[in-house]
């Protein structure tokens, strides 16, 4: 994924003012995300680190099962950056601020004990590289928890193109086994009125930017397509992979 791509869903991401009304998969994934984090044995007080924090939906459950601790909450996008903290408050223990998180420079407050993202690794470009270096963020037996998309996300849309002739827009995502500490695989189907609805949703959670050198087809193919989108059924899978990276606590 070249950088100017990547400056383009952090500009779409920022751009997403209706995210939160149609962000149901995104807020289901975290909430399943904070339970499995809180459920793992953490210092008292761990220190964290959030990468691609959104408008706060892992931040905000983790809060909610009483999450303690020292927290840097970090997002590529500035506007999601001031829209979570909006969500969860400023409190004593938490700080803000943009990072790169796969490309940014390693934060003051390293080495952390626990370092969480919820659907934001299937956007980087060379997926195993940014976890081996953000695992180097971590202190001695530190985790890495994650949640990320694989490839049969949005598989029925493609398939939808396919039958037409056409391909789609839609990013292709990692194959599960190509996401380092894959620990759980969980299809989620979500049901649209219409493939308007669908793209509509799209947009607005700013994932509609169209991969790399897409071109948009015409509106008649588009046409096609919808119709036949919706004929399947108009349900699109999310495939969400949970990811636990651990670093070795051993001496080195």
């Amino acid at each position: 994924m070249p950088p100017d791509y990547r400056q383009r869903i952090a500009a779409a991401f920022a751009g997403a003012s209706r995210y939160d009304r149609h962000a149901a998969v995104q807020r289901r994934v975290a909430q399943a995300l904070a339970q499995r984090i809180a459920a793992m044995p953490l210092p008292p007080a761990p220190r964290v680190l959030e990468i691609g924090c959104g408008t706060g939906f892992l931040t905000e459950a983790l809060i909610a099962q009483g999450f303690g601790g020292e927290w840097l909450v970090t997002d590529l996008a500035s506007e999601m950056v001031k829209r979570c903290m909006a969500r969860i408050g400023e409190a004593q223990g938490r700080q803000f601020a943009v990072l790169d998180g796969e490309h940014g420079q390693q934060p003051a407050g390293a080495p952390f004990d626990l370092i969480v993202s919820s659907l934001t690794f299937q956007w980087f470009t060379d997926l195993p590289a940014a976890v081996a270096r953000l695992t180097g963020w971590l202190a001695p037996g530190g985790t890495l928890a994650f949640t990320t998309l694989a490839g049969r996300t949005f598989g029925e849309w493609r398939a939808a193109h396919a039958a037409e002739g056409l391909v789609a827009g839609t990013p292709q995502f990692s194959d599960v086994s190509a996401i380092p500490g894959a620990a759980a695989v969980e299809p989620l189907v979500e049901h649209h009125p219409s493939a308007r609805d669908f793209l509509r949703t799209l947009k607005a959670i700013g994932a509609g930017t169209p991969a790399a050198g897409h071109r948009p087809l015409s509106p008649s193919k588009m046409r096609r397509v919808m119709a036949r989108f919706e004929a399947q059924g108009a349900d699109v899978t999310y495939e969400v992979v949970t990811g636990l990276v651990r670093r070795d606590s051993s001496p080195s």
